[in-house]
């Protein structure tokens, strides 16, 4: 009995997106699910990069829900559609553990803690008319998201860079990325010619103009996809905004419909949502005034969860607590569909050379974007001794020890609130 167990569990893991098994404990394992989401969604401080690190930590190595190598396919899978990366590879992630129901309870879990934090610093900022100051939590809890998602790219990067042209892509991406590339160019760019170039080799092909023709090729092919990624945006940019035109006067359905297509068509971080945000809510709708739009930008960055919870925010300003949760549901409701279609589609095609290479490729050039966003993060975090020494320490322990990254982040806020609280005695 234990080794059919055994040989099914090993099945399940040689396949990069297979379906769930069948469990018969389901039960414990919706429970496992909601829990851990649950309680990433309170404390999840530091963008989309250290939310993968500490699902990877949680779903990786100390749970062993799955292999480092398919934790990687995963992740590179949800850069390639739009919308929050994070928040989408914990839905994938519920639903490789749970099943269907999995799938809904990860994404729940992780989201609402996000929402109901946001929604009292909304309820805040209405009625004394500012932001609640936050930066001395902050400013202990940073650097040690920064440790959290240094030890993850080390570990990542051991299973996706084996060889010397995936070190190689990696470097190139992450430079292009620093030197402000579009980040549509280097993970969809970045996923082609790395698919391309993994096949010509493993072809045997070294002759050198073959091989330049064949990058050409695939860079051509990759700037004519980015080409009609940005067509199909700009639609969505225009049509819907012509479509909600005539109800200019604030509406639930105009809320609802106006980030259902923000969910859908945003790619990038929260810098990148200011501009749809403002483009909406301040230029065609004039919903919000411009500091009220970079308000919600900044309460989204700062607090724990995912940083398109600033729907939540904007949503409140709107029309209060039901246009809160309207706008939630439609800047979310896009991942929840766009998670079974990638699951569908990758699991289709993965015996093909050039879908593997592609996503092999993708997972190289998340990577990259993941340890560019790293060190724009640590810029920010690591100001002073204090913050070096956090964050060396943080790095170390968890390198070394293997602690839960969680305890480290609730000591530091603590320490935080402690600082603050005697600074002010």
């Amino acid at each position: 009995m234990s080794e059919s167990r055994d040989t099914s569990d090993k099945e399940v893991d040689e396949t990069p997106l297979a379906e769930p098994a069948a469990r018969p404990l389901a039960g414990n394992h919706l429970l496992e699910v909601g829990l851990l989401f649950f309680t990433l969604g309170w404390i999840a401080f530091g963008g989309p990069a250290a939310h993968v690190a500490l699902m990877r930590e949680e779903c990786v190595k100390r749970r062993k829900w799955l292999s480092e190598e398919r934790f990687l396919d995963l992740f590179g899978a949800v850069n390639l559609v739009p919308g929050p990366s994070s928040t989408q590879l914990a839905i994938y992630l519920g639903y490789l553990r749970a099943g269907w129901t999995g799938l809904f309870l990860a994404g729940a879990c992780f989201i609402v803690p996000a929402m109901a934090i946001v929604l009292a610093i909304a309820w805040a900022y209405v009625t004394y008319q500012s932001l609640p100051q936050v930066g001395w939590l902050l400013y202990g809890i940073k650097p040690v998201v920064i440790a959290v998602i240094a030890q993850a790219i080390v570990g990542l990067g051991r299973t996706a860079l084996r060889g010397a042209l995936p070190v190689v892509f990696f470097l190139a991406l992450l430079a292009l990325y620093l030197l402000g590339v579009n980040i549509l160019v280097v993970l969809f760019g970045g996923a082609l010619v790395f698919a391309v170039l993994r096949l010509v080799l493993s072809r045997g092909n070294t002759t050198g103009g073959a091989s330049l023709a064949v990058v050409a090729l695939g860079m051509s092919s990759s700037l004519g996809r980015l080409r009609v990624l940005s067509t199909l945006r700009a639609m969505g940019r225009i049509a819907l905004p012509m479509a909600l035109a005539v109800a200019a006067p604030v509406t639930l359905l105009a809320l609802f419909l106006t980030f259902l297509k923000l969910g859908a068509v945003v790619y990038g971080s929260g810098y990148t949502l200011l501009a749809f945000i403002r483009d909406d809510f301040v230029l065609r709708l004039h919903w919000l005034t411009e500091q009220q739009a970079l308000d919600a930008i900044s309460v989204g960055q700062v607090t724990p969860g995912p940083v398109f919870t600033t729907a939540t925010f904007i949503g409140y300003l709107v029309l209060g607590w039901q246009g809160a949760l309207v706008a939630t549901l439609g800047i979310f409701l896009p991942s929840f569909l766009f998670v079974p279609f990638i699951h569908l589609a990758a699991t289709r095609l993965r015996s093909s050379r050039v879908v593997a290479a592609a996503l092999a490729g993708a997972n190289i050039a998340a990577l990259a974007l993941m340890t560019g966003v790293s060190l724009q993060l640590a810029r920010a975090a690591l100001v002073d001794l204090f913050t070096w020494g956090v964050a060396l320490l943080s790095l170390l322990i968890l390198l070394r020890y293997k602690v839960n990254p969680i305890w480290l982040i609730l000591l530091s806020a603590a320490a935080s609130v402690a600082a603050h609280f005697l600074a002010l005695v």
